[in-house]
Order: structure tokens, then C-alpha cells, then sequence
């Protein structure tokens, strides 16, 4: 038997798959799985330092003396390091398998990119060190800068924001100090699209906007005509991704800008799916005003965890004077960032600031590694292949799992309802709870919200043939046995993880956020 194959068997020998249970061991583990307590429950009093007794007088603490213990859990260095090890090997990334989730583009991170990021005069460097000691980085950023603006068709880029909501925001900004200049200010509503990302609409609530709905059609797209019967002289822009959220590329997207640019609205594009289209379209040429794109995502740096993100937004000419600061100039004395508007050069509008400095440099150089690495043709293939790795999905699975539009070909990634389930007494979530006993991580469950209990598969263009194909086969089987009425494999999933299915009405309502060690509970009482 091979020992690289990802995934356990999809059925146990004895029976229905499922019908054997997990046998309990002495310690509570399972094999290298531990049982990790939290690490106030592992304190049995021990210290990994000695520290010399601190003399200090009432008179200096001001009657702020503590008067009980301080909580810490003690322990010694090596049960540390082991509770953390322990702990991260209970984490699932994009370096342990195949990672689904769409919309989402958790592709490999290529170790080039890290090695380049940590390299001197990159690693260190302060966000406060002068202009004259970080010409290199502010080149790299420029170069970084004519990259996406080549890719994107657009004249200008925002580099300061962060990730993709803070790009939303710095792009909406642009649009609403480009209206004031119109002096149009009255203009408030924006147009989104009902398949669109959920920061859309919150990004426009945030920014002081009023959202407008746009109804989709029977086959996933956005409906044309609905948006072009909601134009009118409030219409600030229209919020839309593309592809979109079904996976689909939006076919009248010309039309739609051409509308909304004739009833003096802007043209807002999510770009958190540009991995199917970075080297094939330019946003610039479909109308889009601006477009934030997730160096996260697209460009292969680390996503997840919280962060670090970068989103930098490209803009176009009717924008481009709005950036935010700081920006980027290049003169005969060298690169240089402009922090006041004051100093911004002729034409230049700029509405204010996004973050305290310019951006995320290691995101940077992770992405520009990439770039550098692939080239502009390499790119392209990119994108080519995360469409053909869906579409490979799409048709493979389609037989035997619903596909919501007739299975009519996808970008980069694949959608599916919960159609086939139907009577199987399976649902969506207990499908995806099935998947990680088979060792992976479910794809993105229930969205878009406009697909009954949606699936929505990316496998971006980093699998191979041979891990598309076990993937499938798993899906497969599942589908397969929810349909015969299997349905012990379903029940109760997962069994093989660290911890069993959460009630997550409850979790999510009522959540416990906080631990306290009972000793200290009761010393309070």
C-alpha cells in the first residue's frame, strides 16, 4: 500500500461505512493524536527559570501589591514546546493536503517566496527608517506596482490596505471623494449583487452608503436587466465579483459598466477571484473603476490565521487622483512616499489614509517573488489550470452530486447543492463533517447563499491529476453511500478528529470565550 495516499479508507471493513466504532485507549489518545488539555490544566506548579526574589516597597506600588496568585500555569521548557507542537499539529493547511475551500484560494505557498521575504534589508526592516536607508524595498514596491497595474489594465494602485475588506473600503472611499469633487455627494446607493461576498454590502454600510440588491438569474449570473432598472441619479456604484461567487464569469459585464458609467456611477470589482483570470482578462478593459486584488490569494503568500493580508486596490483614470496616502514617487533624488496632501503632486486628490504605514512589505515580496518566478506567460497558466482542475471536478462529480446550473462549465472552482441528498437524511453540513474522517478539509459549506446548502469546491491550480483524482474518489463514495442509505459514516462525524461535532447554533450564539482554572474560581468565592 502506498503511505502517501491522503485520505482513510471511505468505508471500514464489517459493514456500512462507519459501523465500526472507535475503540477507546488507556490514555485517552489516539496514536499520535493526543488529548491536549489547556495549558492552565496542565500546571502542577512547576517553573522553567529561577528568578531572584524582587524587593520592592509598598510606597513605590501604591497599595497595588497583589494579593493572590497570578494565574500563570508553570511549567517546565520541554512540556511548553511539546503543548504547542502538540497543538499545531492539530491545525489542517494548505502544506498537509488538499484545501477546498472556495472562494477562498488557499494555494501553495512556494518556500522560495519565504526564503526571499526573510532575506536582510527585507526581514528588518522598520516601518519608521528613513527614506535614504530603504530605496531597495520602495523599488521593490514599484516594480510590485507596475505588475498589477499591467495585469489589471488599470493606471494606478493603492498599495496601504490590508486584505480584502480594507480594500473594499479603500476603493469605496475613492468612489465617495471622487462624488464629492463631482459635487454629487448626494449619490448613496450602492448596487450589490445577492451572490456577492458579505463584506459588499457591509464594506458599502460601513463607508456610509445605503445597499440595493440585485437579483441573480436561473443561471447564477447577475441580472443585467434588474441592475439597469435600479439605475438612477443616487446610484453611487455597483459592488460586483467577477467571476463571481458561483463560479461563473459574468458574461454581460461590459454591458453592466458601460450602464452604470452612463448613469454617472462607479464600477467596484471584489477581486478575490482573480486567481481565474490574472493573465487572461484585464479588469481595466470590462469598465471596472477599481478592483482590490488579495496578494494573499492570487500570488501565493500565506492565507489564513488572521493574517498578515495585503489588498492592494488598482484604480482607474477616473480614480487614479484619489488614491490614499502614502504614495509612492519616483524623481531624480530617488523613491520617496508622500505622507501629506499637501505634498501630493499636481492633480493628485488624495482622501486620506488607509493604515499607519504603507502596506505589508513581506506580502510584497512574496508576491512579487512569485511574479518574478512564473512571468507574465506563467501566470496566465495559472489561471488556466486552477479553471481546468474545477472544471476536472465539475465533470467528474456531477453524475453522482448536483451541480445548480445544469453543470454548464465553471471557472475556478465548482458548485453544487444539496439536491442529491435529498431523502438521504445527509445534509450539507453533515456531508463536509463525513469529509474530514476521510482526511480533508470540507470545502466552503452554504455559500453562496443564493444555492440551497451550496458546496463550493476551489482546488486552485496546484493539485496534481493523481490528488484531484482521490479527492473525487472520496466525494464519490459519500455521495454514493448517502444515496444507498449508509448513512452510519454521516452520523455523528467526525469521529477520527481531535474533538466531535460542536452544537453550532449553540457555539455560535453563545460562545465561551474565556477558561478559568477552578482553583482560582474557588479561591474567589
Amino acid at each position: 500500500m502506498s503511505m502517501n495516499n491522503q485520505g482513510r479508507a471511505s468505508s471500514i471493513p464489517g459493514g456500512s461505512a462507519g459501523a465500526a466504532s472507535t475503540p477507546t485507549t488507556i490514555s485517552g489518545d489516539r496514536g499520535l493524536d493526543h488529548e491536549e488539555k489547556l495549558i492552565f490544566e496542565l500546571d502542577h506548579g512547576a517553573v522553567g527559570v529561577d528568578l531572584p526574589e524582587a524587593q520592592i516597597s509598598n510606597a513605590r506600588l501604591s497599595g497595588q501589591r497583589r494579593r493572590g496568585r497570578i494565574g500563570l500555569p508553570g511549567l517546565s521548557e520541554p512540556e511548553v514546546i511539546r503543548h504547542y507542537v502538540r497543538l499545531s499539529r492539530m491545525n489542517y493547511a494548505i502544506d498537509a493536503g488538499l484545501y477546498p475551500l472556495g472562494s477562498c484560494t488557499m494555494k501553495h505557498n512556494p518556500r522560495l517566496n519565504e526564503k526571499t521575504a526573510r532575506l536582510p534589508g527585507f526581514g528588518d526592516l522598520h516601518p519608521l527608517a528613513p527614506a535614504s536607508a530603504t530605496q531597495g524595498a520602495l523599488a521593490l514596491i514599484a516594480d510590485l506596482m507596475k505588475w498589477l497595474t499591467s495585469l489589471t489594465g488599470m493606471p494606478a494602485v493603492a498599495m496601504s490596505p490590508k486584505a480584502g475588506a480594507h480594500g473594499e473600503l479603500c476603493g469605496l472611499l475613492a468612489i465617495r471623494a471622487a462624488l464629492a469633487a463631482r459635487g454629487e455627494s448626494h449619490r448613496k446607493r450602492i448596487l450589490v449583487p445577492e451572490s456577492a461576498h458579505g463584506t459588499n454590502p457591509a464594506t458599502a454600510a460601513f463607508a456610509g452608503f445605503t445597499v440595493d440588491q440585485v437579483p441573480a438569474t436561473a443561471g447564477g449570473h447577475v441580472d443585467a436587466d434588474a441592475l439597469e432598472a435600479k439605475l438612477g441619479p443616487d446610484v453611487a456604484a455597483i459592488m460586483l465579483t467577477n467571476p463571481n461567487t458561483c463560479g461563473l464569469f459574468e458574461p454581460r459585464v461590459k454591458e453592466m459598466a458601460d450602464a452604470v458609467h452612463a448613469a454617472g456611477g462607479y464600477f467596484y470589482c471584489d477581486g478575490a477571484n482573480f486567481n481565474a483570470i490574472a493573465g487572461k482578462v484585464r479588469p481595466g478593459d470590462l469598465g471596472i473603476d477599481a478592483m482590490h486584488i488579495n496578494l494573499h490569494k492570487t500570488f501565493s503568500t500565506p492565507h489564513g490565521g488572521g493574517g498578515p493580508g495585503a489588498g492592494p486596490v488598482v484604480l482607474s483614470e477616473r480614480l487614479a487622483g484619489f488614491a490614499p496616502l502614502p504614495l509612492l514617487l519616483h524623481d531624480a533624488k530617488g523613491f520617496r512616499l508622500v505622507e501629506h496632501r499637501d505634498e501630493a503632486p499636481e492633480g493628485a486628490r488624495p482622501f486620506g489614509r488607509m493604515c499607519a504605514f504603507h502596506g505589508q512589505m513581506g506580502m510584497f515580496v512574496r508576491a512579487l517573488t512569485y511574479m518574478l518566478s512564473h512571468g507574465r506567460d506563467g501566470v496566465r497558466q495559472a489561471s488556466e489550470d486552477a479553471v481546468l482542475s474545477a472544471n476536472y471536478i465539475l465533470a467528474s462529480l456531477k453524475d453522482v452530486m448536483s451541480a445548480p446550473f445544469g453543470g454548464a462549465p465553471c471557472m475556478h472552482e465548482a458548485l453544487f447543492d444539496d439536491r442529491f441528498l435529498e431523502g438521504t437524511g445527509v445534509t450539507t453540513l453533515d456531508f463536509a463533517k463525513a469529509m474530514i474522517d476521510e482526511g480533508y478539509h470540507p470545502m466552503t459549506m452554504y455559500f453562496p447563499l443564493v444555492v440551497h446548502g451550496a458546496m463550493l469546491i476551489e482546488p486552485t491550480e496546484s493539485e496534481s491529476r493523481e490528488s484531484l483524482d482521490r479527492f473525487i474518489h472520496v466525494l464519490r463514495t459519500l455521495a454514493l453511500e448517502a444515496k444507498a442509505g449508509n448513512t452510519a459514516c454521516f452520523a455523528g462525524a467526525p469521529r477520527l478528529a481531535p474533538r466531535r461535532r460542536l452544537d453550532e447554533t449553540l457555539a455560535a450564539r453563545k460562545p465561551v470565550l474565556r477558561w478559568r482554572s477552578p482553583q482560582l474560581a474557588q479561591a474567589a468565592e
